[in-house]
């Protein structure tokens, strides 16, 4: 089994509760949901000119391969309703692999760790409350450093 970390955020319709049912799909989908943050509203990252956020994380695990686990993410985005929309715009629901166990991994595609994370404190806070000692495979750093490090 893999352990992954996922960001999960919406700011289109009942937020916090896309967020929930989010999590729900990837259960269903046969992910195991080992910790699950707490929701946060926060700001727009990139594209100003919208709703606040509600963000949260979650720890799973899965035996699925690092495209796999993108296709089943991508997948269930679409059956919930995200459609194309300017970059950093308003979505249904977002979800992001932010780590896959301690691998390193690029393709057309997908990067893992998540190239901008550590620059988020929408992914960072909600990733310190499940996983504040976990370190960034490339950083080095742990995540409660990430966070500390942010300029707030």
């Amino acid at each position: 089994m893999h352990r992954v970390f996922l960001s999960i955020g919406s700011n289109i319709g009942e937020k916090e509760k896309n967020c929930l049912q989010a999590i729900s799909m990837l259960e269903q989908s046969g992910l195991i949901i080992d910790k699950k943050s707490c929701i946060y509203i926060t700001k727009p990252w990139g594209f100003k000119n919208q709703p606040d956020f509600a963000n949260m994380a979650v720890e799973a695990f899965t035996e699925l391969e690092p495209a796999e686990l993108l296709n089943l993410i991508k997948k269930i985005e679409k059956n919930m309703g995200r459609k194309p929309t300017v970059k950093y715009g308003p979505r249904v629901i977002d979800i992001d692999i932010i780590f896959y166990d301690n691998l390193i991994y690029e393709s057309k595609n997908l990067t893992i760790p998540h190239p901008l994370m550590h620059e988020r404190c929408f992914v960072l806070k909600p990733l310190n409350d499940i996983a504040p000692d976990f370190v960034h495979p490339v950083l080095k750093l742990t995540v409660k450093e990430l966070l500390e490090n942010l300029n707030l």
